[in-house]
């Protein structure tokens, strides 16, 4: 997993619990990079597991609702970072189709190593759109507050309903719909 899904996390913890939390995790954590991230680094995805189970035991917010406070920080840094990403783009629609043709292509560029999920699109119209998120990791519901952010990011009303297609949540379809 690359160093800035962790350098940022990290930022969002000190921002929201403080640094002495920061602290907390990962002495709680057994963390073979000791708890030293470079945003260009890569690290193994149990040390995120063991640091965001570790942040959700001491805080009693579930990992669930953390991934989705953490979508909308990495979010807001993502588009600061690399607003060529979606600067072209004038409907959320648009973006997220285009996740696994553009925006994956132009991650794979800038982090090389990345495992980034799937998404498949099942259906398309102007107002609905089905994906299927596919990943060992099963950060479904990080993938689902991204979607969130893009729609805020336009202005444009949105649900996104998600069902899991296996019991670990490595494959969820998300039915997203305009309101």
């Amino acid at each position: 997993m690359k160093g800035i899904i962790f350098t940022e996390f990290l930022e969002l913890v000190e921002d929201k619990f403080g640094l002495g939390m920061v602290d907390k995790i990962i002495s709680q954590s057994e963390l073979d990079s000791g708890g030293i991230y470079t945003s260009v680094g890569t690290y193994e995805f149990s040390e995120m597991l063991q640091l965001i189970s570790h942040l959700s035991n001491n805080t009693d917010i579930s990992v669930d609702d953390l991934l989705m406070v953490y979508s909308e920080h990495l979010f807001s840094v993502l588009v600061k970072t690399h607003p060529d990403l979606v600067k072209h783009y004038k409907d959320p629609m648009d973006l997220l189709a285009s996740i696994e043709n553009h925006i994956h292509v132009e991650v794979q560029k800038i982090y090389p190593e990345a495992q980034l999920p799937t998404f498949e699109l099942e259906e398309r119209t102007e107002e609905k759109m089905v994906m299927v998120y596919k990943s060992e990791r099963a950060l479904y519901m990080l993938g689902k507050g991204l979607m969130l952010e893009t729609f805020k990011l336009f202005d444009v009303p949105v649900t996104i309903d998600y069902e899991k297609l296996n019991d670990k949540g490595t494959e969820v379809r998300f039915i997203v719909n305009k309101q």
